[in-house]
């Protein structure tokens, strides 16, 4: 597994998942099965870097190699790795990214969950979800 932040942004597949760094050694199963999606895989502390640090760094990628699926995925209910979730709609703001399949997985005893944008919107914002509640 590579670290996003310090790959050549030309050194990528059209198919890649960026994981945060910690889901290898707190869920190996689910790690393992996103190694079948592609094993052009990239960890990604939000610990240890800033978010748009992240989004740049991706930008930079999708604007140099044809991309045609990501899958972001993260451990569950972590403050920090729920921001790599974010990424997708940051992105979204710069480029068109109607071309390129999204996947967005938190992992939970061992199983990947996938997450629908909706709620990933929603988690953005606490006056809507308290609603919804």
């Amino acid at each position: 597994m590579k670290d996003l932040l310090k790959t050549n942004v030309y050194d990528i597949s059209d198919n890649i998942v960026i994981v945060g760094s910690c889901l290898s050694r707190m869920q190996p199963e689910a790690f393992e099965k996103l190694k079948k999606i592609s094993d052009d895989m990239y960890e990604l502390c939000l610990e240890k870097y800033h978010l748009n640090m992240a989004i740049t760094k991706i930008i930079g990628m999708l604007s140099r190699v044809n991309v045609k699926k990501i899958t972001f995925a993260t451990v569950d209910k972590s403050p920090h790795c729920i921001q790599v979730h974010y990424i997708e709609n940051e992105i979204q703001k710069a480029m068109d990214l109607s071309n390129i399949e999204i996947v967005h997985y938190v992992c939970v005893n061992n199983e990947l969950v996938k997450i629908s944008k909706d709620t990933i919107s929603k988690s953005k914002s606490l006056a809507k979800l308290e609603k919804n509640i």
